[in-house]
Formats: C-alpha cells, sequence, structure tokens
C-alpha cells in the first residue's frame, strides 16, 4: 500500500520505517526542512534501538522516502497517517493545533477515496472533529474514512512494539475502512496479532484509560513502598507476592522514583481534564498524579536527613533520562531532583549514556557538571544518587566506585542493587521502600557473608 506518515517524530517515524519494513511503500512528511534533509541523509533524530537499521534499509530498497511536501504526499497515498505532537498546554488539555492543520491540509489537497488514520493520542470527540474539517476544506468532493489507531509504542522497545504488539486498536465508522486497516495490518494478524476493532470514541478512550491505569499501578506500588519504610517491610519481596497474582501480574510493580516521560504524565494529566471538561472527575488519576509528582523528590528528602548541609557538597548522578534505553528528558524526574539539590548548594556531575546532551540543554551548567562515565562522576562524591536505571549500572565495579568517592552515601532511586552487597563494599546505602540494614540485621538474612550477598545479587531477580 502507499502510506503517507505525516509528523517524523518519535511515533511518526517508527510508524513510517516499520510499515515500510512491512513491504509497503511509505513517505515521511514533515515541515522542519533541516530534519527531513537529515533523515535522507540517513541521520536519525532520535535515539532507538534498531530503528536506525530499518531506515536505511529501507531507504536503500526504496520503500521509505522522506519530504517536505505535503500536498504531493497527500495525493500520491492511499492511507495517510496523522502522527504530530499533541503537547499538553496550560490546562493539560491536549494541544490539538498541529492535528487540526494536518486534517486541513488533507481537506485541502484530497484527490479521491483515502483514509484518514489518527496515529497521536487525542481525547475523545477528536476523530468528529478532524472529519468536520476535512470535510468543509474539501467540500465534501470526494470520500474518506476516519480511523483512530492509537499507537502503544514503548521508548526503547518501539521498533518491536510495532512488529511485535501486544494488540492493535481501530477506531472505524465503515466496512471499507475496516477493510483497508485489515489489509495494512495482516503480515501482523498474521502472525497472531490479535486486531480489535471498535467504535471511534472507544479507540480514543483505550490509548488513555491504558497509560492511565499503569500510572496507577506506578504510584500504587511507591505508596506501598513508602509505607513499607514505615513499618520495615521490603517491597521489592511485597511487589513480587502481589505480581505473582495473575489477575495483577508484576509489570509495573517497581517502586521507585516515579514515572516521567512523554507519554504517562501528559496522558494522565490530558484525561483528568477531559473528564473535568465533561462533567466528570477522576478521583483516583488525580491521586495518581498527586503521588507520582511528591514521589520525585523522596530521594531528595533522604539525601537531606543524611547529609543537611549540602553547600559545596559534590552530588553524582547516575542516569538523567526519565527511563534507560532513551535520551528523552520529558518530565524526567532529574529535573526536579537535580534543580533540588542545587538549590540546597550542591555541586551535580552527572552521567547518562545518551541524555547528557538534551539534559544539558534543558539543565544548563551552573553547578552542574557532565561525565563521561559514571566512574568519573563519582569520583571525589559525597554521594551518589542513581536515577535511571541503565543496565550498565548493574555490572559496574562497586568497589572502585566506592575507592573514588569522599564520602560513602549511595542512594539507589530504582532498588536495582542489594543492600547487603552494597554494605559489603563500605556504601552507607539508602532505597526506597526496603528495610535499613539495621532493621535487616533482625532478621535471617544478614547472617550471609558479604561474598555470599555478592553471589545472591548476581543471581537476583528484579521485578
Amino acid at each position: 500500500m502507499k502510506i503517507a506518515v505525516i509528523g517524523t517524530g518519535y511515533v511518526g517515524l517508527v510508524t513510517g520505517t516499520c510499515f515500510a519494513e512491512l513491504g509497503n511503500d511509505v513517505l515521511c512528511v514533515d515541515i522542519d526542512e533541516a530534519k527531513i534533509q537529515n533523515l535522507k541523509n540517513g541521520i536519525i533524530p532520535i535515539y532507538e534501538p534498531g530503528l536506525s537499521e530499518l531506515v536505511l534499509r529501507n531507504q536503500k530498497e526504496n520503500r521509505l522516502n522522506f519530504t517536505t511536501d505535503i500536498k504531493a504526499a497527500i495525493e500520491w497515498s492511499e492511507v495517510i497517517f496523522s502522527a504530530v505532537g499533541t503537547p499538553p498546554d496550560k490546562d493539560h488539555r491536549a494541544d490539538l493545533s498541529a492535528v487540526k492543520a494536518v486534517a486541513k491540509s488533507v481537506g485541502l489537497y484530497l484527490n479521491g477515496y483515502k483514509v484518514f488514520v489518527n496515529k497521536s493520542t487525542v481525547p475523545v470527540g477528536t476523530s468528529h472533529l478532524v472529519k468536520t474539517i476535512i470535510e468543509e476544506e474539501s467540500r465534501a468532493a470526494h470520500p474518506f474514512d476516519i480511523v483512530d489507531n492509537p499507537e502503544f509504542l514503548r521508548e526503547g522497545s518501539a521498533v518491536k512494539d510495532f512488529l511485535n504488539p501486544d494488540r492493535i486498536v481501530c477506531g472505524v465508522e465503515s466496512d471499507k475502512a475496516k477493510e483497508q486497516m485489515e489489509k495494512l495490518y495482516k503480515p501482523l494478524v498474521r502472525a497472531g496479532r490479535p486486531l480489535l476493532f471498535t467504535d471511534l470514541a472507544s479507540a480514543e478512550i483505550i490509548k488513555y484509560a491504558s497509560n492511565s491505569f499503569l500510572a496507577t499501578k506506578i504510584s500504587f506500588i511507591n505508596e506501598v513502598a513508602n509505607f513499607c519504610e514505615l513499618v520495615g517491610a521490603d517491597i521489592t519481596q511485597v511487589a513480587k507476592g502481589v505480581g505473582l497474582d495473575d489477575r495483577i501480574g508484576s509489570r509495573f510493580l517497581h517502586a521507585g522514583i516515579g514515572y516521567g516521560g512523554s507519554c504517562f504524565p501528559k496522558d494522565v494529566q490530558a484525561f483528568i481534564q477531559t473528564g473535568k471538561d465533561k462533567g466528570h472527575t477522576f478521583k483516583i488519576l488525580e491521586a495518581v498524579e498527586d503521588v507520582n509528582n511528591s514521589q520525585k523528590l523522596k530521594i531528595v528528602e533522604k539525601v537531606l536527613r543524611r547529609m543537611p548541609g549540602l553547600k559545596n557538597k559534590k552530588i553524582a548522578i547516575w542516569g538523567l533520562a526519565f527511563k534507560p534505553k532513551t535520551d528523552d528528558m520529558r518530565e524526567a524526574p532529574s529535573l526536579k531532583i537535580i534543580p533540588e539539590l542545587v538549590a540546597h548548594g550542591a555541586k551535580v556531575s552527572a552521567f547518562d549514556p545518551v541524555a547528557s546532551d538534551n539534559a544539558r540543554s534543558i539543565l544548563g551548567n551552573e553547578n552542574i557538571s557532565y561525565a563521561a562515565s559514571p566512574y568519573e562522576a563519582a569520583e571525589n562524591a559525597d554521594a551518589i544518587i542513581l536515577i535511571t536505571e541503565w543496565d550498565e549500572f548493574r555490572s559496574l565495579d562497586l568497589h572502585r566506585v566506592k575507592e573514588s568517592m569522599q564520602g560513602s552515601l549511595f542512594f539507589d532511586g530504582r532498588n536495582i542493587y542489594d543492600p547487603l552487597e552494597m554494605q559489603s563494599f563500605g556504601f552507607k546505602y539508602e532505597s526506597l521502600g526496603r528495610p535499613s540494614l539495621k532493621t535487616q540485621e533482625k532478621g535471617q538474612s544478614l547472617r550471609q557473608t558479604p561474598e555470599e550477598a555478592k553471589e545472591k545479587a548476581k543471581t537476583q531477580i528484579h521485578i
């Protein structure tokens, strides 16, 4: 099929590239001339494992091309995907200005039957709004159909998620549109991936409801983690016991410093606001948002309890991006934590494998330096705070890290280390929702030798 994808951001570029990988002819469109020229030259604007190789291969085989000519793309295509951004406005509503602009262009250049597929995350009712805009601009000169096809791509595994989805959701209004979407997704459905057809409004809500539910699981387990600290329980054991219930599942039951990124914060806020606009209060989601906002600074509270005076203290930060395997800094906990540390007089040395440049553009350089390795960041540090659970942090030479530090405090915001192992290296270690080592001394676990603790940590399953 001939597919136009309007918008070459995270969703648009992955969507267009993966459709080309499935054998379609794809033309990706963007108004940013410099970005399009870079893409033509094989320069990928985002960090996403596996994406660069697919872009280059499909360009070489001439199934994937890039342009700024939206008119030519619309006229050429059979199916048009709108994958433009819907950032929050000042009231947390989704800003639909780019979606409306795309719809207007489609209406202006409609030259025959097309299927307009909204891939952007939009509030309920947007599909009908888009349909009205296209009808008005085209003056009903040609037939078209509207489809809402929400994306469920996780940054860091987006290519895998597209090609191996747990479900494909399509909101449709006509049998013809349904047939086109079945044809488009046939390679994935043939591989056993479920394709769910709904009405337009239900498809729009599914995306917001899915992300809001996952955010709820995160805030819930963080609330439980905070309670565990008060009573001396271990949140990793609690979460494992809860997650073994197949009605609940273990995913997204990882206690830590809260969620960030391009989807969860924006979608939860937008869903809350959409509810208000329709006369409904999402009481649970309002609490989810409150818990997440406060959770991001829990680690700073721990630092200040251990180090009441931070003036001129060096704090090493491990991880800046909101999650591993991405350079995305949107709503990253580090953007709350680091300014708070600096406000208390600390000197910050930060390391992230891929997000340092993006972080520097947001945080600047005042009292913040950016290290080339976690070892460099930790050198002469009074304390370390782990913010993002990059895999490389799990296999560092922790003895070397400790020996290079001036202090010994280690604050683990993602609970990736074993407390006993960290003690064996000489760290004064704190995590979230797990008992202090003094509490553990009363139990069986501290009867292990440091060597036994290290061996256990190698086989420990981090749920």
